[in-house]
C-alpha cells in the first residue's frame, strides 16, 4: 500500500510517499481503507519532534513509527474476531495519536473511532477527531460549561476554535470569540455572540468577565485567566517557556485552571457525530488536497493562519 513515511525528524521535506506492507489486523482493532485525512498542528509537532519532551513518546533520536497521520475517515475492511460493534463495510472516523493514518490502510483500535452519520461525507468526518475532541473536552469535560454561562474562546477561527464556538452554542452558552479582524464575519457566521479582534484590542489588557476562558491559541498568561474568568482551560501553548510559566503560577494559585491533551474515545466521537448529523456543528474546510500533496498540507497549516480545517482525500 502507499503511505507517507518519515525516518528522521524535520519539516515536510522529510516525508516520502512509498510502498509499505499493509498492516495486519490485531485484536480489538479494525482495518480501515482510508479515504480522507485532515492535517493538525499535532502532525507537525510529531514530524519535527517538537517540543523535545514529546520525543520520549515518539522516539528520542528518530521516529519510532514511520507513518505519520492522526485523523482519518474511511471504510472498514476487516474486523477482529472479538469485535461486535463494527462490521465490514461500515463508514468510520477516528484518531490515531501514535500515527499511521496517512496511508491507504490503517489498523485502528476500536476504542478510538466511531461510525460516520448517514449522508455525511468522508472529508467532513476526517476533520472532526483531534480538533473536535479537543474543543468538546475543553468545554464539557474540563470547562464544565452550563447553559446560560459566558465563554471566551481565544483563537476562535482555527480548527479547534471553530468547533468550540459551535459546541458552546449547542450547550446554551453565550460566546465571545477572539480572532483577527479578517475572521470576524466567519466567527459570527458560526454563532459567536460577540467578537474581539486581537489586532485592534489587546486581549492581555482586556477587562471583561466570563464564566469560562478557553485558550486554543496558547498565548494567554495566568494573569489573563484570573483577570477575565472564573475558571479556565489551557488547550495550546506558544512555547514551552510560556506553558511552564502558566503552570508554575497555577501551582501557587487557587484559580481553577486546567491544561490537558484530548483523549480519543468512542463515546465522545459519537456525540460529535450526532452534533454534525443535527447540524449543530458545521465543519468549515478551507483547503482540500489530494493525498499526494500531504506534505503541502502540513506546510500550509504550519503558517498558523488556517480558518477551520485542511483536509486530504485519497479517492
Amino acid at each position: 500500500m502507499k503511505a507517507f513515511t518519515k525516518y528522521k525528524y524535520g519539516g515536510s521535506e522529510v516525508l516520502q510517499l512509498e510502498e509499505v506492507n499493509k498492516p495486519v489486523l490485531k485484536n480489538n482493532h479494525i482495518l480501515v481503507k482510508v479515504l480522507a485525512n485532515s492535517a493538525n498542528p499535532a502532525d507537525s509537532h510529531i514530524l519535527r519532534g517538537r517540543p523535545f519532551l514529546a520525543r520520549f513518546s515518539f522516539g528520542l533520536f528518530k521516529p519510532k513509527d514511520a507513518i505519520l497521520g492522526i485523523d482519518f475517515s474511511g471504510i472498514v475492511q476487516e474486523v477482529s474476531a472479538n469485535e461486535d460493534y463494527f462490521e465490514v463495510g461500515d463508514y468510520v472516523f477516528g484518531e490515531m495519536l501514535g500515527g499511521g493514518a496517512f496511508a491507504e490502510y490503517a489498523c485502528v483500535p476500536t476504542n478510538v473511532c466511531a461510525k460516520v452519520p448517514e449522508n455525511v461525507n468522508f472529508p467532513i468526518m476526517a476533520s472532526i477527531p483531534v480538533a473536535g475532541l479537543t474543543a468538546y473536552q475543553a468545554l464539557i469535560t474540563h470547562g464544565k460549561i452550563k447553559a446560560g454561562e459566558s465563554v471566551l474562546i481565544n483563537g476562535a477561527s482555527g480548527g479547534v476554535g471553530h468547533f468550540a464556538v459551535q459546541i458552546a452554542k449547542a450547550h446554551g452558552a453565550k460566546v465571545t470569540a477572539v480572532c483577527s479582524s479578517r475572521n470576524i464575519d466567519f466567527v459570527q457566521s458560526i454563532g459567536a455572540d460577540n467578537v474581539i479582534a486581537y489586532d485592534k484590542v489587546n486581549i492581555q489588557e482586556y477587562k471583561d468577565n466570563y464564566d469560562v476562558i478557553i485558550d486554543t491559541h496558547g498565548n494567554l498568561k495566568h494573569d489573563d485567566y484570573t483577570r477575565m474568568g472564573k475558571r479556565g482551560v489551557m488547550v495550546g501553548f506558544t512555547t514551552m517557556g510560556h506553558m511552564f510559566s502558566v503552570l508554575f503560577k497555577k501551582a501557587f494559585s487557587k484559580f481553577p485552571l486546567t491544561q490537558f491533551t484530548a483523549e480519543a474515545n468512542t463515546q465522545d466521537l459519537k456525540i460529535l457525530a450526532s452534533l454534525v448529523k443535527e447540524n449543530k456543528i458545521k465543519v468549515y474546510i478551507e483547503k482540500t488536497y489530494q493525498y499526494t500533496q500531504i506534505p503541502d498540507a502540513i506546510k500550509y497549516i504550519e503558517k498558523l493562519r488556517t480558518r477551520g480545517k485542511v483536509v486530504m482525500v485519497w479517492e
